[in-house]
């Protein structure tokens, strides 16, 4: 018989790994599959490409359509730089809250539905809990889309989707989408005092932004009067900036990360294809005419899809009745439940323990009242999946 612990526990040693989205989360999976095992539940892993990460997914209870799937990240942001007060990998309690990255975002939520499993395993199910961890969340959604496509060929199919990002226990049942580009901008060297003999790549990304800032405005002067977000219109944002080789020559490149995030009632890529449109058949030229070898390049690195209400009226009604949350809202941050919305085409929610504005933060928590009423969403859950 495996190991049964409380959910504070399962959550210490859950936080212990290491998985910031540059390591591999194999060390965390191969630890969540014997632990299943343990208590007599299979899994089934899908890797990344290279075999250096992978989801997991599993069920609980009888084959049959009509379950819920219970579903987190595996992956952590860094902590590079920030100025924690206790180690980032060790749970610490102190004052009600548990310190430690990802206590909030979003391990919390995966060490709930992990230490009930020997509940689940012992309770006359009618109905299966499928659990589903992905990797790669925090740098593009990278692992759900595999996931979901699995899930879907080999889940019977499922009632409902709870995506266990942090909410404070309410649900969410939309967020806009996002789509992440890198455009490296490559000009032409010259010395610096010569600047008609050459391109400077910096120079023109710097339009480039300039071009950005002023779609941005266009948008938020056309936001929707109606709209549920904050802010209400599509967002740009510049992450980072790279290029140049000193002062006295003109850049020959520069690369620019970029993004947006999307209204659900907007195409995704509609913003992405002005841009691109725009960099091709203005401001490219205008490097060109300076020096035919000036180029533009822009790859997609990521794509997110907006989560729409639409369609998710059960999912809500459940996740409010296992969290005894009435309220309902939408947020601007993206998540994986439009990604599984649009493969399994099954009602979805956002629902988890902990506060949004302690993600990524140093000296990130969860309080431990939250961990709290995540065990009674879990156990509400259980007994509904017994019921019906």
């Amino acid at each position: 018989m495996g190991e049964i612990m409380e959910p504070a526990e399962m959550l210490r040693r859950l936080v212990a790994f290491d998985t910031t989205s540059r390591n591999s989360n194999l060390a965390l999976i191969d630890y969540v599959r014997g632990y299943l095992a343990s208590h007599g539940v299979a899994s089934t892993l899908v890797h990344s490409d290279d075999g250096a990460k992978a989801n997991l997914f599993a069920t609980v209870g009888p084959s049959v359509p009509g379950g819920v799937v219970l579903s987190g990240h595996t992956d952590v942001v860094p902590v590079d730089g920030q100025p924690w007060d206790t180690d980032p990998w060790t749970l610490t309690l102190k004052d009600g809250k548990y310190f430690a990255r990802g206590s909030c975002d979003m391990k919390g939520f995966l060490a709930l539905a992990l230490a009930r499993v020997p509940a689940f395993v012992a309770a006359p199910l009618k109905k299966p809990i499928h659990l589903a961890l992905s990797y790669d969340e925090e740098v593009g959604c990278f692992g759900a889309h595999a996931l979901a496509q699995r899930m879907a060929a080999e889940v019977p199919r499922p009632r409902a989707i709870i995506i266990g990002e942090p909410t404070m226990m309410t649900v969410v049942h939309a967020h806009k989408g996002t789509q992440i580009y890198v455009t490296t901008f490559t000009g032409f060297e010259a010395h610096s005092s010569m600047t008609h003999l050459g391109v400077s790549a910096i120079h023109f990304a710097g339009e480039f932004i300039h071009y950005l800032n002023e779609v941005q405005d266009e948008l938020e002067r056309n936001a929707p009067r109606d709209s549920e977000f904050m802010p209400p219109a599509a967002t740009f944002n510049v992450g980072t900036i790279s290029g140049g080789t000193a002062g006295n020559i003109l850049a020959r490149e520069c690369t620019v990360l970029w993004g947006y995030r999307a209204l659900p009632t907007d195409p995704i890529d509609e913003l992405g294809d002005r841009t691109k449109a725009w960099l091709t058949d203005v401001l490219l030229p205008r490097m060109k005419a300076k020096h035919p070898a000036a180029r533009i390049e822009t790859e997609l690195r990521s794509s997110t899809p907006a989560f729409s209400p639409d369609g998710n009226e059960e999912a809500k009604a459940l996740a409010a009745s296992w969290s005894g949350s009435n309220t309902v809202s939408s947020v601007v941050y993206a998540t994986e439940a439009g990604i599984f919305r649009k493969i399994l085409d099954v009602p979805t929610v956002v629902c988890g323990p902990g506060d949004i504005a302690q993600a990524h933060q140093p000296n990130e928590f969860l309080l431990a009242s939250q961990l709290d009423a995540g065990a009674s969403f879990m156990a509400r859950l259980q007994e509904w999946c017994c019921r019906n």
